[in-house]
């Protein structure tokens, strides 16, 4: 099937832009706007296949939510 991405990025004008191009390109893409959002997108859904994380976001920037992802062990390897 496509490949499935995450999209985290707190500017929404950019979020959806960078989801569009994602899309008309055949990924399936989600999107999160920060961190801690993120985390909670990764807990209930299934895995995606690469996530694109923006690192200077409130709240949960892309370096600690970086260093969560890598602490789980089901999300071990995930780009």
């Amino acid at each position: 099937g496509p490949a499935r991405a995450l999209l985290v990025e707190d500017d929404p004008n950019e979020r959806e832009l960078l989801a569009g191009v994602l899309r008309m390109q055949g990924c399936e893409c989600a999107t999160a706007a920060d961190g801690a959002d993120a985390l909670a997108y990764l807990r209930a859904h299934e895995r995606p296949d690469v996530v694109l994380l923006d690192m200077h976001m409130p709240r949960c920037d892309g370096p600690t939510a970086l260093r969560a992802i890598r602490a789980e062990s089901r999300l071990s390897g995930l780009r």
